[in-house]
């Protein structure tokens, strides 16, 4: 798929997949990411098994944009300044979910859920189409460092657990900067793709 002007046919046969419960792997402003429609408890599964992930873990919503954002989480004016300062981007921020978000991807004790705008062509036109935020976690197998960079090798190493690889190419190996604003200050959580001075 091309990067800068992906094909609207491929597109809607993605989001129409995703619907139909599939899990993908698909490229963003970071790295390669998992992702699934937000109600799927299969794909919520198929995650968690791939990346061997506890129920602590953070998943995302990937949202296209502010007012889409603002349905599944809690937000004040200081707060909405500072991650508007720096969305779309390479950040991931952690904040109080609403009753929009199922319980199964809130973290068990705090009631949270990370939230993202990503910064990438193929990813906004997906968002667009889906008109949904896509759960998602960053494609990092156990036991390795770095996330895969390339649509081939995700699908020769990762093709009979996948449904759809959406390869636009070279992808980055970073994952997001995660920002933890469910106390109100923001805490840095993990230092990525994303320039942390700002919340410093």
């Amino acid at each position: 798929m091309h990067p800068d002007n992906p094909q609207p046919r491929t597109i809607a046969q993605v989001a129409e997949s995703i619907r139909s419960d599939a899990l993908i792997a698909y490229p963003t402003d970071s790295c390669y990411a998992l992702g699934c429609r937000l109600g799927s408890r299969d794909g919520i599964d198929r995650i968690r098994a791939i990346r061997r992930l506890d129920d602590r873990h953070h998943f995302t919503l990937v949202c296209q944009d502010f007012a889409q954002l603002g349905q599944f989480v809690r937000i004040d004016n200081d707060v909405f300044r500072a991650i508007k300062a720096s969305t779309p981007g390479s950040y991931t921020f952690i904040l109080p979910a609403t009753r929009e978000v199922p319980r199964m991807l809130q973290h068990p004790k705090k009631k949270t859920v990370g939230v993202r705008i990503p910064d990438h062509v193929v990813t906004q036109a997906l968002l667009a189409e889906l008109g949904e935020p896509l759960l998602s976690s960053t494609l990092l197998l156990p036991d390795e460092d770095e996330p895969m960079t390339q649509g081939w090798e995700i699908k020769d190493r990762l093709d009979h657990v996948l449904d759809a690889v959406v390869d636009s190419g070279d992808c980055g190996t970073e994952p997001t900067t995660v920002i933890d604003f469910s106390g109100g200050e923001a805490e840095i959580v993990r230092k990525g793709a994303g320039d942390t001075s700002r919340f410093e």
